[in-house]
């Protein structure tokens, strides 16, 4: 894996650049370095892994990444792991011949091939089904593949960046993921933190996103937040980070309520009333109550001490309670459910699934 060196900067303002694309916006040294990262490797054209919770901006580092190239002009193909069934999501993929299932009227070409000699952004990585990894796999070892109802193996020169909100590394030690794959994927491994570490990126992010709407809503003004209003923005948690940053800016440039919407976004309660579920407070009864089951003074088998089992056992205890708790608190209504806790709708169907969590009898489970 590439290493950087921790006292560079990404911020030298007379480092000439040609770039035009979308910048990265800020001052935190997590930026720096991401900055000097897409420097380094924008023209080696190396397996790229872009990390980072929803809304921090990793398909913005991808642009960094494809702009800055020498692949820039060439094709940029964008493919949504999450949104698209596995048998979809193949055939968009790989492509298929005319005539390969019912319906194929005619040959269409897959994603890897439309983008040869250029990048191919696999959005959600985390989410692909493990049969299919193994086939992305196949093509990155070794640059060609056939489409569905071919035998003809189809060539392919592509620099493949991929993105994902999930820990590969926890998925690959739980099998959901493939760790071949993943070493495949992470030649370079760049990762975006979230908006809360790094509140020094908010001034900037905030007059860098009003001149952008300002332009876009002209017949708007807006008033940047005073000194109080800016504490406020500073202490806020930002769970849908820059994303919701821009929501909140674009509220307040359309209704001109800059008080009003800060104070209603630091609201305590989520949707439905419901607290931020990440509150130490309230999880750390749940981890307690777990690590009670293991009575130190009286057992005397040292071998149900495992550190890494007692670790699986309260993450899965822990994950258990706070999903239920959002799940019940929702109605279960799965798509609110996503959103409070940050993640894909297909993650939590499998949550739901694999932790064996259950709607109480006659309850609604309704998605809107």
């Amino acid at each position: 894996m590439l290493q950087i060196d921790e006292n560079m900067s990404g911020n030298d303002p007379n480092k000439e650049s040609k770039f035009t694309g979308p910048e990265i916006v800020g001052v935190s040294q997590n930026i720096g370095r991401i900055r000097e990262l897409i420097h380094q490797v924008a023209d080696t054209g190396l397996n790229t892994l872009v990390s980072g919770e929803t809304g921090v901006g990793k398909e913005l580092v991808v642009q960094n990444l494809y702009e800055r190239s020498s692949r820039m002009g060439k094709p940029f193909v964008k493919v949504n792991c999450a949104a698209l069934p596995d048998g979809l999501l193949e055939s968009e993929l790989f492509g298929y011949e005319q005539g390969a299932f019912t319906g194929a009227q005619r040959r269409r070409r897959g994603k890897f091939e439309l983008a040869h000699a250029g990048v191919l952004f696999l959005d959600e990585i985390g989410d692909m089904s493990l049969p299919l990894q193994s086939k992305v796999l196949h093509v990155l070892q070794g640059g060609h593949f056939s489409p569905l109802g071919s035998e003809k193996d189809v060539k392919t020169d592509t620099w493949v960046i991929a993105a994902t909100n999930h820990d590969l590394e926890e998925d690959m030690k739980n099998g959901r993921f493939r760790g071949d794959l993943y070493y495949r994927l992470s030649t370079i491994k760049i990762h975006v933190s979230p908006l809360r570490e790094r509140p020094e990126d908010i001034p900037y992010l905030i007059d860098y996103y009003i001149d952008k709407y300002s332009w876009q809503f002209k017949d708007k003004e807006i008033k940047k937040p005073d000194s109080n209003m800016m504490k406020k923005l500073l202490a806020y948690h930002w769970p849908g980070n820059v994303r919701e940053l821009q929501n909140v800016l674009k509220r307040i440039m359309i209704l001109g309520d800059c008080e009003e919407s800060i104070d209603e976004l630091l609201q305590p309660a989520g949707v439905g009333g419901i607290t931020q579920v990440s509150d130490p407070i309230a999880i750390k009864p749940l981890v307690h109550s777990e690590l009670m089951d293991f009575d130190l003074e009286n057992n005397p088998d040292l071998k149900s001490l495992s550190l890494k089992k007692i670790r699986k056992k309260v993450l899965e205890r822990v994950e258990r309670e706070v999903i239920s708790y959002v799940l019940n608190k929702t109605g279960w209504n799965r798509s609110k459910a996503t959103k409070i806790l940050n993640i894909s709708y297909k993650t939590l169907l499998y949550k739901i699934k694999d932790l064996g969590i259950n709607p109480p009898q006659g309850s609604l489970t309704d998605e809107f």
